[in-house]
């Protein structure tokens, strides 16, 4: 699946995350945004 570099951009805005990280979150799950976005707090749960 192709990620969008738009989807990044936003799910990296919302996250704080790196762009590498938000791209990796968005393959692992599908395209998906909001388990993007589930899977990063579960990887960061500090949330730095």
């Amino acid at each position: 699946m192709e990620i969008k570099a738009s989807d990044v951009k936003a799910l990296r805005e919302k996250t704080g995350a790196g762009m590498m990280e938000c791209k990796k979150a968005l393959q692992e799950c599908n395209g998906d945004a909001k388990e993007a976005e589930k899977f990063l707090k579960r990887k960061r749960p500090c949330g730095c």
